[in-house]
């Protein structure tokens, strides 16, 4: 009966619904869809809109929310599988926009974005909070000519799984994005030590600086010093996700983790990290308060034991699949991190459960310890 409705009656009727609803309304049918549309426009008062999820979604949603909403703070556009550059250009009008996510939107490669972003059609003024996240389209080129146009009033940038962008980006972020608190590049697997360095990656071919050579041969030779474009250069940040950049090693991260107001990080998936980087990492992080550290099967307990009187303020902990760790390692963060509310050492060969709940006798305050197939079980068994 509601498709034989005149559409400006079946506009009327949705006008009513919360934007949640009216979301939900816009699946039905396109008449649906166009009334919701219309519903929109009817709020231009409108400051925070969710579209995440609404996989029909094309070009035309964003350039209606960009005419009807000129107010939007806060937008939301995640896993719009058919949205494209084209209909990035429309968010060049939405001037008050301070929080936009665009993850997963795959078919976005990111002209046309910074071309809206940029002074061509006016820059948001206040954007403080960027997703791109799983925008596996995004190259550096197209992120490069956005950078400078977000400016110092940006706070989080989530560019996780954007797995084709390079030390470029991350030396362009780093130029021009000081003021970062949140910076997210997990997966981003073209990351090297250079990047983090600030240091130009030599070409193939050339003969490789003499420095990275010292360190990754564990010689006593100093490793390079940060130089021009480094992470060091975020100072504000409180929040980085280093998960599967695969590439980096103690040679960057012991010169570059060095951040007194960090609370979270994550260097999960770091095969090359070492006890050495986990102390360099203790001392320029103490303020952590969530750490993420599993398959790092390098790090062992001779390395918490020094590390772990470093995070007196941590109540996150991720191990899972540390294969050198034991219950020592259980020990020294028992005695040390007093915080400790959540604790993951699944998959661990060398912790059993005895250790596990000794562990919970010494912090009865751990509300939830992850301990799934510890002390070597055989998961052909148990599958």
């Amino acid at each position: 009966m509601a498709e034989s409705l005149p559409l400006e009656m079946l506009t009327y009727i949705l006008s009513f619904l919360p934007l949640s609803d009216q979301k939900e309304a816009s699946l039905v049918s396109w008449a649906w869809y166009r009334a919701a549309q219309n519903a929109l426009r009817e709020q231009p008062g409108l400051t925070s809109l969710d579209l995440s999820g609404c996989s029909e979604l094309t070009d035309g949603a964003l350039l209606a929310v960009s005419r009807g909403l000129r107010h939007l703070r806060r937008l939301s556009l995640g896993k719009l599988q058919w949205l494209t550059d084209a209909g990035c250009t429309a968010l060049g009008g939405l001037q008050e926009l301070q929080s936009l996510n665009m993850s997963e939107c795959c078919l976005v490669r990111g002209r046309e974005l910074a071309q809206a972003l940029g002074s061509v059609h006016g820059a948001p003024s206040q954007l403080a909070s960027l997703s791109l996240a799983h925008c596996s389209s995004l190259k550096d080129a197209s992120v490069l000519s956005m950078i400078p146009a977000l400016g110092l009033s940006l706070r989080v940038l989530d560019l996780s799984s954007c797995v084709a962008l390079t030390n470029r980006t991350l030396q362009a972020i780093c130029t021009y994005l000081t003021h970062l608190s949140v910076l997210r590049l997990a997966w981003c697997r073209e990351l090297c030590d250079w990047g983090l360095l600030g240091l130009e990656e030599p070409l193939q071919g050339t003969q490789p600086r003499p420095e990275l050579e010292h360190q990754a041969s564990g010689t006593k030779d100093p490793c390079p010093e940060p130089q021009g474009p480094s992470l060091l250069m975020l100072r504000a940040l409180q929040e980085l996700d280093l998960t599967a950049c695969s590439k980096l090693t103690d040679a960057s991260l012991a010169k570059v983790l060095q951040f007194p107001q960090l609370r979270q990080l994550s260097l999960s998936l770091l095969p090359e990290l070492t006890d050495k980087g986990l102390l360099a990492v203790a001392g320029g992080c103490p303020s952590l308060e969530h750490l993420a550290l599993s398959h790092c099967t390098r790090v062992s307990d001779k390395g918490w034991a020094q590390a772990a009187s470093s995070w007196p303020r941590l109540q996150h902990l991720n191990l899972s699949s540390c294969s050198q760790l034991t219950e020592q390692t259980l020990d020294a963060i028992g005695q040390a991190c007093r915080q400790l509310r959540v604790l993951d050492v699944a998959m661990c060969p060398g912790i059993n459960m005895a250790a596990i709940r000794r562990f919970q006798a010494q912090l009865p305050q751990v509300s939830c310890v992850q301990s799934r197939f510890v002390g070597g079980a055989d998961l052909t068994l148990t599958l």
